[in-house]
């Protein structure tokens, strides 16, 4: 599949702004001046992607976050220096486009500070069209899925109730997320 991902000359100039919606909230793994709580509107956090790589395999799939259509999504904002801009992106490219599965798009994006700027920030949406978009999963198969997989960046629990730990410290909650890491939580405490 076609990775679709931005020109560089379609960023704006300047500092880069990246969105983080998921685990870059908490393993962003890039260097930044500036963290913001910050809030997309027109998208929603959802667990809308088959992971075949870093939370799951081919023959057992995890799920990942994905912005989809609708709604609003509370994250967190990046400001990477100008400078580090190349190198940033391709180290989210690497991180982010290993099948596809997202779109590299620019988004408007509400800064949650005293100001209350907006940025245009890079954001990953995940593409309906590419195979590994899950479509609505009710939670009890989230939980299926999430419950028992693994991939080479450790077990799909684990990126659940990490991000669900780094929201909580950020003040937002994400009720959906909330209900499945709790159901998570306590399937890892029957087993022990």
């Amino acid at each position: 599949m076609a990775t679709r991902s931005l020109d560089f000359s379609d960023l704006p100039e300047g500092d880069l702004w990246v969105f983080g919606y998921g685990s870059l909230m908490w393993r962003p793994g890039f260097d930044y001046l500036e963290e913001v709580p910050a809030r997309l509107i027109g998208e929603h956090r959802a667990l809308c992607v088959y992971s075949i790589n870093h939370r799951g395999t081919h023959e057992k799939p995890g799920l990942v976050l994905g912005l989809d259509r609708g709604g609003a999504c509370q994250g967190i904002a990046f400001r990477v220096a100008e400078a580090l801009r190349a190198e940033t992106l391709a180290y989210l490219r690497q991180r982010e486009q290993v099948t596809g599965v997202y779109r590299e798009v620019m988004r408007s994006v509400w800064l949650e500070d005293d100001a209350r700027r907006r940025v245009r920030a890079l954001t990953y949406v995940v593409d309906r069209s590419h195979p590994q978009y899950t479509g609505p999963l009710s939670i009890e198969e989230q939980f299926r899925y999430v419950a028992h997989s693994h991939g080479k960046s450790g077990p799909n629990r684990d990126y659940v109730i990490s991000t669900v730990k780094a929201l909580e410290a950020r003040g937002c909650r994400d009720p959906h997320l909330h209900h499945l890491a709790a159901l998570l939580q306590g399937d890892t405490l029957m087993h022990r």
